[in-house]
């Protein structure tokens, strides 16, 4: 069984993933949170002993700025993908004019190298089922991490709710890959973690609010039809309007930024 610990301790969303015989460390901080990240392993009763692999979803300093330290002081090593191997220092020079923070670089002999198509093997080794994709989009470097039981862990890759506004580009290409396999659950690195199994009760409603928008008709006579609450047809109904070519997808991944 997969158990995912959610870890809230700077701006950008970790997370402690624990299969049967291992566990991954997916994203950390910008440099100068390695304290406030040993205080939130031990909130949720974690040490940093306890992390087997540190896997970054794209190399850019408020996801690795703290990959090295972790590693050094514990037992994990750092997993590159292949196709990464050439960003992993694109930070480096960032952290080098910030004065402000004491940042280790990754060194390049302790890391751990794997590609894509040998991610399946790698995982199952962890008790962990599944594999790591290719995503580009937000960065050339951008992967994402799908378990088989239904998790995904998209790190930047622009949310759903921005999908419309990404047509033909790598963006969508990269949704759809992922798409296809169904998720029940998205972690975002920066955004609310989207239950996909809860918007699917609402998606046939907000596709009949939307006809009937089409037709023009009132607010009342909308919640007559579908039975829905007159806020939540109000809601969809400012957001279909003031949205250019939103599809239901887009309406629900508003909706949820709304309730964050």
């Amino acid at each position: 069984m997969i158990t995912v610990n959610e870890l809230h301790y700077s701006n950008t969303n970790t997370y402690l993933i624990e299969g049967g015989s291992g566990t991954i460390l997916f994203d950390t901080g910008w440099a100068g949170t390695f304290s406030v990240f040993c205080k939130e392993m031990g909130d949720n009763g974690k040490k940093i002993q306890d992390i087997d692999f540190i896997l970054i979803s794209h190399y850019h300093p408020d996801h690795m700025g703290i990959a090295q330290d972790i590693a050094d002081s514990g037992n994990s090593k750092i997993l590159v993908i292949d196709l990464q191997l050439p960003f992993i220092h694109n930070s480096d020079i960032i952290f080098e004019k910030d004065g402000r923070v004491q940042f280790h670089p990754i060194v390049d002999e302790k890391v751990k190298v794997i590609s894509p198509e040998e991610s399946r093997g790698f995982l199952e080794t962890l008790g962990i089922p599944g594999e790591i994709i290719h995503t580009p989009g937000h960065s050339d470097d951008s992967i994402s991490l799908w378990l088989d039981d239904g998790y995904l862990f998209v790190g930047d890759l622009n949310p759903l709710y921005e999908l419309e506004l990404h047509a033909g580009t790598e963006i969508e290409a990269s949704w759809k890959k992922l798409l296809e396999k169904d998720p029940k659950k998205v972690y975002y690195g920066h955004a609310r973690t989207v239950e996909t199994d809860e918007r699917s009760e609402l998606f046939p409603i907000v596709s009949k609010i939307m006809k009937y928008i089409d037709k023009s008709y009132s607010v009342e006579k909308i919640c007559r039809k579908t039975g829905a609450d007159q806020s939540f047809v109000e809601d969809v109904n400012r957001m279909y309007l003031t949205h250019q070519n939103v599809g239901v997808q887009g309406i629900l991944d508003r909706i949820e930024i709304k309730n964050k």
